[in-house]
């Protein structure tokens, strides 16, 4: 798929078929976001993927919106605070790293056929509880992922250019 068009038919799918995610597809998602770039490539990423049925159910509980709950398979993206760049006033980018790996993600996912959707908005807390996650690695994105049950969002609409790139100072 030209990168355009990936960019224009990735949404946030929030509905998906009944139909399990096979472990080779989400390998080669996984491979293909692994390319992201990261502050100082450090890569500072780990991603627990969740699909045994039990699992599945208790992770389900840090995100109680129904639409998540028959999401087939989620992805964990955890972000390794040991591993990434600090800059010299003590910004973290780890968070940062995280977006741009997530996007590529998304993106792979969507060129393989599958839909994804950011979740940001879970309880963090009963998450760390749940995978019994070390401090240094924090659970910064919820990803259910699976095949879509619409092809395309219903609507997707972006702002155009000029509301949002100034030229030479802020307008």
């Amino acid at each position: 798929m030209e990168l355009k068009e990936l960019m224009q038919k990735r949404y946030s799918v929030r509905r998906f078929k009944e139909q399990e995610v096979e472990k080779e597809k989400i390998l080669k998602v996984l491979d293909m976001a692994r390319f992201a770039p990261s502050a100082v490539n450090l890569q500072p990423w780990h991603f627990l993927v969740i699909q045994d049925p039990e699992k599945l159910k208790e992770i389900k509980t840090t995100y109680e919106i129904s639409w998540f709950q028959k999401a087939p398979a989620v992805i964990v993206a955890l972000g390794d605070h040991s591993k990434s760049w600090k800059r010299k006033d003590g910004k973290d980018h780890c968070d940062i790293d995280l977006g741009i790996v997530v996007d590529h993600l998304t993106l792979a996912a969507t060129d393989q056929g599958l839909g994804t959707c950011w979740v940001c908005a879970f309880d963090a807390e009963k998450c760390i509880e749940i995978l019994d996650l070390p401090n240094h690695l924090e659970p910064i994105a919820l990803i259910p992922i699976g095949y879509p049950l619409y092809e395309t969002a219903k609507n997707k609409t972006r702002n155009d250019l000029d509301t949002m790139v100034s030229w030479d100072k802020l307008q």
